[in-house]
């Protein structure tokens, strides 16, 4: 391991500390690739020292080298009909058939309270990005639609049970999610916490019962994968962390990506590596979908940092400017909008850079996916 640091401490300064590995798949972050910020004299003591995590480098807020160039390459080797690549159509198309598998899987039966509180939040709308790029991956590698659909739908349930515990009185205290009334609101926390243990549970159930076209090795380390993106060491980290982060003075940039590496980007990257693990995807392809992944997730909650202050309530479907409100901590506050906004942006050229060695045409849905993700207005 190496690192560059510069002796300003100015923002311009920042530089890239970098880390590399054997690829490992039974881990998934290392709190040693995390941004070094040299305005933090001390490591905050909530981030350790060591941990299980992959050693895939992540993007920081710093200065890319090489990244506009790969991309700009990669972009006029793309094939007139990847040009003509139609975004809209295809995440209608692909978010249709993962609603319509969501509303399949999870059928109301008895007892009826539980289910319909589990469907009134699967089933609420959203924009699916998860599972479709679950199933964006493993078309990518050489796999099909109904290869991952299982598991794309796995996802999407683990997704919403953390936005239905996330939103508790007991966590983020929120009445609004998608647009309408939070889980707690109209079940009760008592049914609201149930639902999104059952939504946990079923989903690794339906993942392993329900994949068809793969064989048992792959399903199983596509479990034991998801497993660990969202456990102690993965979603749940984050989630921790954040907690405990509430009204310390000091949190700082480095301690934020920790937060959102594991609590946001966990489950994005997740979906892309099991996706190519079904799919059938060497481990050298894994790899570089692991970094696609790990950089697009990192910036979906940086863009989402941006339109909690940007945005409105109703624009957004959920209630903004809460953390302004708590005093959390973000991007924005940390960086300033205009800073946090370019950082968006190199992270978004670090994901597409991952493509470049893929089929142009396969690649196109990640590509638009990435670009999606760094444009959303909601």
């Amino acid at each position: 391991m190496s690192s560059s640091v510069s002796s300003s401490l100015h923002l311009a300064s920042w530089v890239h500390y970098s880390c590399s590995s054997k690829f490992n798949n039974r881990s998934i972050y290392s709190s040693n690739c995390l941004m070094f910020n040299p305005l933090r004299e001390k490591p905050n003591s909530l981030i350790r020292k060591k941990s299980n995590f992959s050693n895939t480098p992540l993007i920081s807020a710093v200065n890319l080298t090489k990244g506009e160039k790969i991309i700009k390459e990669a972009e006029e080797e793309n094939t007139q009909k990847e040009m003509s690549f139609d975004f809209k159509a295809y995440m209608l198309q692909k978010g249709n058939f993962v609603n319509q598998a969501l509303d399949n899987a999870v059928t109301l039966k008895e007892p009826q309270k539980i289910h319909e509180a589990m469907r009134y939040s699967l089933l609420a709308g959203g924009k699916r990005v998860r599972p479709i790029l679950c199933i964006a991956a493993c078309e990518l590698v050489g796999g099909n639609e109904s290869m991952a659909m299982p598991s794309a739908c796995a996802v999407e349930m683990i997704h919403t049970m953390s936005l239905i515990h996330d939103d508790l009185p007991c966590m983020d205290n929120d009445d609004l999610r998608r647009g309408k009334p939070t889980n707690h609101k109209v079940f009760g926390e008592n049914v609201a916490v149930l639902a999104g243990d059952a939504l946990l549970a079923f989903a690794f159930e339906y993942m392993a019962n329900a994949t068809v076209g793969v064989s048992p090795a792959r399903v199983i380390q596509a479990i034991t994968e998801l497993a660990k993106d969202i456990g102690a060491e993965g979603l749940v980290a984050g989630q921790v962390v954040d907690i405990l982060s509430a009204g310390l003075s000091d949190v700082g940039l480095e301690h934020l990506e920790f937060i959102h590496v594991h609590k946001t980007a966990a489950l994005l990257e997740g979906a892309v590596v099991i996706g190519a693990i079904l799919g059938g995807g060497t481990e050298e392809q894994v790899e570089k979908l692991r970094k696609f992944a790990r950089c697009i997730g990192l910036l979906f909650q940086v863009v989402d940092d941006i339109l909690d202050v940007t945005m409105s309530s109703q624009e957004l479907g959920k209630t903004a400017g809460k953390d302004l409100v708590a005093d959390k901590a973000t991007y924005p506050k940390l960086l300033g909008l205009e800073k946090a906004r370019e950082f968006a942006e190199k992270l978004n050229t670090e994901a597409k850079e991952q493509l470049a060695g893929f089929d142009a045409v396969k690649a196109a849905p990640l590509y638009a996916l990435a670009e999606y993700i760094a444009h959303r207005q909601n």
